[in-house]
């Protein structure tokens, strides 16, 4: 049976850059944020949806939704945001669920093992009950701030307020994840990273005895040390200091 595995995270975290990794391994990735810029222009009634939400200022000379002009319109208003949201993520969706039926079984696995795997790449499954359910576990991609902020300004060219903006507005609870990557080093490390959160959740998966919860129930206990990668979990206290394991 295919399993669904979500990479979510914020904005610059990575997260694109472990579902190409993925993808390299030959395991089908869902980009839900290229694939709604996409419908905007197949899917008809999602563009006249659109255009009847919004006014026919949204659509463009050819026809098609004007996406920076869209933008506008719901940029710094919640409610317009929301309403386009209410038609936009139901098409993601639908779209989704067809392109994983269409997925051919038995060569989908990526080398880990354990049966065929696709991958939901996006930002804000997680956190939207509508898409509740359509992941069978979770990865993270975790960044520091200031280095999100250097790969946005370097890759996307955002003005400092958009992307403040954008910050903002993202909020991932690693509670909630299966697995979480912390991507502050360099590309040959996230990989290796990549490779041990697979391994680990699609045994997990494989194996429903093992509880995939049990490693995300005290979040207390899960540290970070300055100048060493990776998470580490607190075992007790020492003398001048304390003792965790990786």
């Amino acid at each position: 049976m295919m399993k669904t595995i979500l990479v979510t995270g914020g904005i610059g975290s990575g997260k694109s850059a472990v579902c190409r990794y993925l993808a390299g391994r030959g395991i089908p990735v869902y980009d839900c944020d290229r694939a709604a810029k996409e419908l905007y222009d197949t899917d008809a009634d999602l563009a006249d949806a659109v255009v009847s939400a919004f006014g026919p200022g949204v659509r463009g000379a050819d026809g098609r939704i004007d996406r920076g002009a869209l933008a506008q319109v719901v940029f710094s208003d919640p409610a317009a945001l929301a309403r386009l949201e209410a038609l936009v993520h139901p098409a993601v969706l639908r779209d989704f669920l067809a392109w994983r039926s269409a997925l051919r079984p038995g060569n989908c696995d990526g080398g880990y093992g354990g049966g065929d795997v696709a991958v939901l790449e996006s930002a804000i499954a997680l956190e939207k009950p509508l898409f509740r359910g359509t992941a069978d576990a979770v990865l993270l991609v975790e960044t520091p701030l200031e280095l999100a902020r250097e790969r946005v300004q370097a890759r996307d060219g955002m003005t400092p307020a958009d992307m403040e903006a954008r910050l903002r507005h993202q909020h991932f609870d690693p509670g909630r994840a299966d697995a979480v990557i912390r991507n502050d080093s360099t590309l040959a490390h996230l990989h290796a990273e990549v490779d041990r959160s697979l391994k680990n959740i699609i045994f997990a998966l494989s194996n429903p005895s093992n509880n995939m919860n049990t490693e995300k129930t005290d979040l207390s206990k899960i540290l970070s040390v300055t100048g060493q990668h990776g998470l580490y979990k607190y075992v007790a206290q020492a003398r001048n200091g304390v003792i965790a394991e990786s």
